[in-house]
């Protein structure tokens, strides 16, 4: 057991470090989702045109807040669970189970990965140029120049993935401390001022 709390001790600061930023960023992320949404409603109704840039824009910032977001809830215990069967069997078999099933939550996420990279990142949609985002000043950047390239946005499923592999390994670990009767010397992942799926 001492061993897994070397292990874990770095991938729980890391983790805990990355997600604080991931949540400043997606709260950022958030606002300016919400402002061009409002943007766009306020120059559809009051002018009768609304910029075309605003909804690739908005659905942009949504990426990101879901693809740093995601990590955090699932960290925290935010995600929906089904855990009737858990609750009904004995401690051990509960904590059996839930190993399992972080497990094949590993094996999904590594498939995501791969996913995620190469069937969007690294796509040919991927390494195309939006057709409404563009950037600030007329600043022309890589083969896309002033327009926005795709890779930027299709990158937060990629990086949201990364994300909740680094975590899941770190519930992994915290399940087999657990088991092995160290559950007492692990700090508390929940916090209070975000709603559980309870």
């Amino acid at each position: 057991m001492p061993v897994l709390l070397i292990l874990l001790w770095p991938l729980e600061r890391l983790n805990t470090g990355i997600l604080s930023v991931g949540r400043v960023i997606a709260m950022l992320a958030l606002a300016i989702m919400v402002c061009l949404i409002l943007g766009q409603i306020f120059w559809r109704y009051a002018l009768n045109d609304a910029p075309n840039w605003t909804e690739e824009g908005a659905r942009f910032g949504m990426l990101w807040l879901v693809g740093l977001m995601a990590p955090l809830a699932y960290r925290q215990g935010g995600f929906v669970a089904i855990d009737m069967l858990e609750r009904a069997l004995p401690r051990l078999l509960a904590a059996l189970l839930t190993l399992v099933l972080l497990a094949i939550s590993l094996w999904v996420l590594i498939i995501a990965w791969d996913k995620g990279l190469n069937n969007h990142v690294d796509s040919l949609s991927g390494r195309g140029c939006s057709s409404s985002l563009r950037w600030p000043f007329g600043i022309e950047i890589g083969k896309c120049k002033a327009k926005f390239a795709n890779q930027y946005q299709y990158a937060a499923l990629w990086v949201g993935v990364n994300l909740l592999i680094l975590v899941n390994v770190e519930l992994i670990l915290r399940q087999f401390i657990t088991l092995l009767g160290g559950g007492d010397r692990l700090t508390r992942l929940s916090t209070d001022d975000m709603a559980g799926a309870d």
